[in-house]
């Protein structure tokens, strides 16, 4: 492991990976607490029955809660690629931060160290850096709408669509059935648990948005253009 000045603060909140699998995606969630502290409180009481990988604080600062080839209690319900019990399956890291803020420039900087070691160690691919949100679109926002993914992917450290369609290439009525069963069908190819045969709520497009599409209008069709040229890309591993 790389030297990143990690300090350890071990919780009791962990359990064996299941049907003897090893890490091979990444999950990164915000704290949604004041402060680095208070979630190391939280991450390790074993009534909260939480827990993490890692968390790092505003300030850079990098904890270790639980052993990488142990499984944490960050994920909960939800599923990526087709594949659920994301616990067993992941490395999970808190980030200090409300979810209504910036993220820290120090806090970024341990970030992308972090990632950078576990993903040389584990051999995970950056399409395998995914947010709660991701695999828990329903009931997950983080790590929120001010994490700044394309960053991440300008490093390698994740994904990022290339746009190549000018705002006139669609038309402001682009969002019809037929358009919408399409763009479920990319999203299930990139790795989203979206029902098969149903139209997706709102809420998928929301998400997808929020993390791919920011600044660009979603109703004239960025959010397709994005979906497509990331399921053409980085098609997800599916059980």
């Amino acid at each position: 492991m790389a030297d990143l000045n990690i300090i350890q603060h071990p919780s009791p909140n962990f359990g064996g990976r299941r049907d003897g699998v090893t890490p091979d995606m990444i999950v990164l969630h915000y704290t949604a607490m004041p402060t680095a502290q208070a979630a190391l409180q939280r991450l390790s009481d074993p009534k909260a029955e939480v827990s993490a990988h890692y968390l790092i604080g505003r300030c850079g600062q990098i904890w270790q809660m639980v052993e990488e080839d142990k499984r944490a209690w960050h994920a909960g319900a939800g599923s990526w690629g087709g594949q659920g019990d994301v616990n067993s399956r992941s490395i999970g890291i808190e980030l200090s931060n409300s979810g209504s803020e910036p993220f820290s420039e120090l806090l970024m900087s341990s970030l992308e160290a972090l990632l950078r070691d576990l993903m040389a160690r584990w051999d995970i691919p950056p399409e395998r850096v995914i947010g709660h949100s991701d695999m828990a679109p329903l009931r997950k926002q983080d790590p929120g709408a001010r994490f700044d993914w394309q960053r991440l992917a300008l490093q390698g450290l994740s994904v990022w669509p290339e746009l190549k369609f000018a705002d006139s290439h669609f038309e402001p009525d682009f969002w019809n059935q037929e358009r919408i069963l399409e763009f479920a069908e990319l999203l299930r190819q990139i790795g989203y648990d979206v029902p098969v045969g149903e139209l997706p709520g709102a809420v998928y497009l929301a998400q997808f948005s929020s993390r791919f599409v920011k600044g660009r209008p979603v109703a004239t069709g960025h959010a397709f253009a994005a979906a497509m040229d990331l399921a053409n890309r980085y098609p997800a591993r599916r059980a």
